[in-house]
């Protein structure tokens, strides 16, 4: 048998704080045809992330010359800093068969979706407010300030749920990820990407 795949989009989004992040590194770390996209960003690096690797972390000015170019696939100001998902790595590797993964922000998310109407759009989601309060406050990455305005810009990012393809409530880590993995896994089978060729008797 001969098996050809195209490589598809996996688009998953939520609210921060819902562990997009460690879910997608489990994904990572379990199926290999997975690769992750890296995006760009105005903001600092947090404590542990490296440029190149979890962004790109870019000047204002460097941001500005890549939208000049349509280098952007989707773009948005959230929370205060800029983002930009890079269209031409993610082309190049779909072509060569590879799935490619945006752990992105609501807003980026139905853009990337309206423009790639073929992608997989997820969308986690915390079992409730006060859950996702405790973890954005556990966490420590951001001032009570930031934590503030994250909640506050998660309940306008939840009602837009019914956009995505799947839902999945990260209410037990193991669990959610499980839920994510066989979504992945079923959509690698559909015919559209999926094209395997038997022998003939």
């Amino acid at each position: 048998m001969i098996e050809n795949r195209k490589g598809m989009l996996i688009v998953i989004s939520g609210p921060s704080g819902t562990g997009k992040g460690t879910l997608c590194e489990r994904l990572f770390d379990n199926d290999t045809s997975i690769h992750f996209s890296v995006s760009a960003t105005t903001r600092a690096p947090r404590e542990g992330e490296i440029d190149g690797v979890h962004y790109h972390f870019i000047t204002d000015q460097q941001y500005d010359e890549w939208l000049a170019q349509g280098a952007f696939l989707e773009h948005a100001t959230v929370h205060g800093h800029r983002y930009g998902t890079l269209k031409q790595p993610i082309e190049e590797s779909i072509e060569r068969g590879e799935n490619v993964l945006l752990d992105i922000d609501p807003q980026g998310a139905i853009s990337v979706m309206e423009q790639k109407p073929d992608c997989v759009s997820i969308f986690i989601l915390p079992p409730s407010y006060d859950a996702l309060r405790v973890r954005l406050h556990t966490r420590n990455t951001d001032d009570p300030k930031e934590i503030q305005k994250r909640l506050g810009n998660a309940r306008g990012e939840v009602k837009q749920l019914h956009r995505y393809q799947y839902v999945v409530i990260n209410d037990h880590l193991d669990m959610a990820y499980e839920q994510l993995y066989h979504i992945i896994a079923a959509e690698k089978q559909r015919t559209t990407r999926y094209f395997p060729i038997i022998e003939d008797f």
